[in-house]
């Protein structure tokens, strides 16, 4: 009786460190932001390809899950004036990381729940994500639509132009 109790006791122990071992530590290796918006002379996007995520697989979920990407990585296509007056807007210089964290996602089409950080105000945010895992590499989309002013944020503008509030976060990571 004994023998089999240290059987079952060495199959447990075995168990739960193999299961520790299986976990896996993923990195973005590709990550690309765009942020959609608004103004009365024209729609506008800013756009990044330099962020950093990681997280930890366990089964079919993603858990620890952490983004950052430098404010003033986000580039437009209408030039300088406008980068500055939006990272001005993000309060780069104070605050000069975006961040997303997350307890978990799930592979598969889901909402994320997470603290979402813009500009020094930090959030508590939900939205669709999708998960993909194909071989080793995990693919990680998401949209979020936010108000600036949400985030202590005055909106950026020339000449009394002023943008939208209301902008579009899109991100796609790749990791693994």
């Amino acid at each position: 009786m004994k023998k089999f109790n240290t059987i079952k006791i060495f199959t447990l122990a075995l168990g739960l460190f193999s299961g520790v071992l299986m976990a896996q530590n993923i990195t973005g290796k590709s990550v690309k932001v765009a942020v959609d918006g608004t103004s009365p002379m024209h729609d506008w996007t800013m756009t990044s390809s330099a962020a950093k995520f990681s997280a930890n697989v366990s089964g079919n979920t993603l858990t620890g899950v952490s983004f950052s990407m430098p404010a003033k990585n986000l580039k437009s296509t209408k030039g300088k004036m406008m980068d500055n007056k939006a990272h001005d807007a993000l309060k780069a210089d104070n605050a000069p990381n975006i961040t997303f964290s997350a307890a978990s996602i799930n592979v598969g089409k889901s909402t994320v729940s997470g603290k979402l950080s813009i500009a020094g105000v930090t959030k508590n945010v939900s939205f669709p994500v999708s998960v993909t895992k194909n071989g080793a590499s995990y693919t990680i989309t998401g949209t979020e639509n936010v108000k600036m002013s949400e985030f202590g944020m005055q909106t950026p503008g020339f000449m009394g132009v002023k943008t939208g509030d209301a902008v579009t976060i899109k991100v796609n990571i790749v990791a693994n």
